[in-house]
């Protein structure tokens, strides 16, 4: 079995999701990125503490399953666009979480109200345009409002974190929910208040520059 500690990354990543309560059940899904064009990503309809490394399909940008007994996710076609089309992503979390959803349902982007969230996602969260599951539009509309963006909401669907890795990434969703549960929650005093972009841009550029034991 190739690319064995990836795909304990992902499982172990998907666990971390599931008891985040950023899913329900068996859906959502993750997935990273593998040398020469290939991802690593969640099976189709497997509960995540019964998901182990060789459930975990091995598939290349076009679509051909490498290597894997399971079927991939529905959602392998918007995963295999965003990687196409960004080479600073090498992973993937897409969520199910209950704010995030909420702004998503109503197309609501999620404003950069919150130094958290604009640090990591790069400003507001946008709302793609609706597109069915699973379906290559939804890749498409992902991309345009993911641009200069590691996070996006699709509409009346979920959320999505993208990032160098799963760890990042999961950060990147959890930051999203919490963003959504305060902007949703400062509607009941008069609303939150977005950042100059001025401001947001130092912080963005302070979070990808000297955050941390860089």
């Amino acid at each position: 079995m190739q690319f064995i500690s990836q795909r304990q990354q992902v499982v172990e990543a998907g666990r971390q999701m599931a008891r985040a309560a950023l899913a329900v059940g068996t859906w959502g899904n993750l997935s990273c990125r593998l040398p020469n064009n290939l991802m690593a990503i969640t099976p189709s309809g497997i509960d995540y503490e019964e998901l182990q490394p060789q459930d975990i399909v091995i598939m290349d940008l076009a679509g051909n399953c490498i290597e894997g007994r399971r079927k991939p996710s529905t959602e392998q076609p918007l995963h295999r666009a965003i990687y196409a089309a960004r080479e600073d992503i090498s992973a993937i979390v897409h969520t199910h979480s209950v704010y995030a959803s909420a702004m998503a349902a109503a197309r609501k982007p999620i404003p950069g109200a919150i130094d958290d969230l604009v640090q990591i996602v790069g400003g507001d969260v946008r709302v793609a345009k609706y597109a069915l599951p699973g379906s290559p539009e939804l890749g498409r509309y992902a991309l345009e409002a993911l641009a200069d963006r590691n996070g996006v909401l699709l509409a009346n669907h979920g959320a999505l974190g993208a990032a160098a890795d799963l760890k990042q990434a999961l950060i990147i969703c959890q930051i999203i929910e919490k963003s959504a549960q305060i902007i949703i929650a400062a509607q009941a005093v008069g609303g939150a208040v977005p950042l100059l972009q001025e401001d947001i841009d130092c912080m963005r550029n302070f979070f990808l520059h000297k955050y941390g034991q860089r």
